[in-house]
């Protein structure tokens, strides 16, 4: 279904701009007023920041600022070819995607700023038509120019959700698609392209200064991408470990406030220096990023999952208990240890397998710890873990007044499972601790990972 729908869209395209080619009477002037248009156009294209694409979702290139006044004042069949050139402009200067969702998004935009144009049209000239005039006419041209907006933008934004959602079904299209800086990005888009479709109605000498208009505006819409960039890790995609720190302390607080349950699992991969030394660094980012990508994947949407550096990775799981917090870091541990990764792009190429070991605590209700106090006692499990051979979940409640700065080596001292009675760990300053080994539990791995 989803090969057949990429593939009808352009199909779809093709025939409208053959139709409207042969409904198009030829005018010099309109060729003229297209190529500025057009030169306009892939000027701004061509300058659209590379690191607006440098995270997953849509992403706007703002060519449609320039689409809108094709399909306003020229004929239906040149709003149905300008995207073609704006995409291959885009593909050749900016971000080089894959071939076929250039072209099917060069085809969405097609045809809904051909639809834009065919509904500017059927308002009468008592309304639209081409000349916007004065008065009480020029501010209906301008509501009849954003009911075709809105047609063109929406109508083509609605096409490309449709093959995301197919593709992915799973993703929240339609909330990432109306969230708040979409929504912004959205209105900035309507206001320039009716301003500049305005401006160009009035005198075509006048996009001359719409273009660096442009170009100051996008700069500023860049800035949530930047935002977004400096809170998460690079190589993973997880919360980077300054940006989790403050938002576990949040979610620590709320904890402590409302009397809930609370709980801290650290992660880290067992003897993944051996990949590093055997398959190379870039084996070892891939082997990093399929274990985030299970890590967000298998938690809870309101889990923190973060990466707390080198190859250890840290989850703040809220309203959770301490035995279900083993049980999810029990299900993580074997979906992890079910993982393959191919070492690179050949499709012949070796697959790794690795395996983790869990560190857990957990806040009881009406605790009061510091979130020092919590790192301290996961780390303080994942190590016995580790000691006690590697592919393990370990648990140990936390102590008041013991940070990271405090924490030592210890012999272990394990339990069958979390029920049993734990045993202390002593001759160190984690002396206080009660590590226990958790019992693999074959229910675990069965758990919903939204519950």
């Amino acid at each position: 279904m989803l090969r057949g729908y990429v593939a009808a869209i352009p199909a779809a395209a093709a025939v409208v701009i053959l139709f409207t080619a042969s409904q198009t009477s030829w005018h010099p002037d309109d060729v003229a007023k297209f190529t500025l248009l057009l030169c306009c156009g892939m000027i701004s294209v061509a300058s659209t920041p590379r690191i607006m694409y440098a995270f997953p979702g849509l992403t706007r290139d703002f060519s449609a600022i320039w689409v809108l006044p094709t399909a306003i004042l020229l004929q239906p069949f040149y709003a149905a070819i300008v995207p073609i050139f704006f995409s291959i402009t885009l593909n050749v200067f900016v971000h080089r995607g894959v071939p076929h969702r250039a072209v099917f998004s060069a085809a969405a935009q097609s045809l809904g700023y051909a639809a834009a144009s065919v509904v500017f049209r059927w308002f009468p000239a008592s309304i639209a038509g081409h000349n916007p005039g004065t008065g009480a006419h020029a501010l209906y041209w301008c509501l009849a120019v954003v009911a075709a907006e809105i047609v063109g933008s929406r109508g083509h934004n609605f096409l490309i959700l449709g093959a995301v959602k197919m593709s992915a079904p799973q993703l929240r299209v339609w909330a990432m698609e109306w969230d708040r800086d979409a929504l912004q990005a959205l209105f900035v888009e309507i206001d320039l392209g009716v301003l500049i479709t305005l401006a160009v109605a009035l005198s075509p000498s006048l996009v001359v200064i719409a273009v660096p208009t442009v170009l100051l505006v996008r700069r500023f819409l860049v800035h949530p991408i930047l935002e977004a960039q400096s809170r998460v890790d690079a190589k993973t995609g997880l919360l980077n470990v300054s940006t989790w720190e403050k938002e576990a302390e949040t979610e620590l607080s709320r904890a402590i406030r409302t009397h809930s349950p609370l709980a801290l699992a650290l992660v880290d991969i067992d003897h993944f220096k051996q990949v590093n030394d055997t398959y190379g660094h870039l084996a070892g980012d891939r082997v990093l990023k399929a274990i985030a990508d299970g890590l967000t994947g298998q938690s809870r949407d309101y889990d923190k999952v973060g990466r707390f550096g080198g190859e250890e990775f840290v989850l703040l799981l809220a309203q959770t208990h301490e035995k279900d917090a083993c049980k999810i870091a029990e299900r993580l541990r074997t979906y992890v240890a079910s993982l393959t990764v191919p070492a690179d792009d050949r499709p012949d190429a070796p697959t790794l397998s690795v395996t983790i070991s869990v560190g857990v605590t957990a806040l009881a209700r009406d605790e009061s710890r510091e979130l020092s106090d919590l790192l301290a006692a996961a780390d303080s499990a994942m190590y016995h873990a580790k000691q006690a051979g590697r592919n393990r979940v370990a648990f140990a409640p936390p102590l008041r007044d013991m940070g990271v700065g405090d924490m030592g080596v210890a012999d272990v001292d394990s339990a069958a499972s979390l029920g049993s009675e734990p045993l202390p760990v002593g001759g160190t300053p984690l002396s206080g601790h009660r590590v226990v080994l958790v019992q693999a539990d074959s229910a675990s791995a069965s758990l919903c990972p939204r519950r």
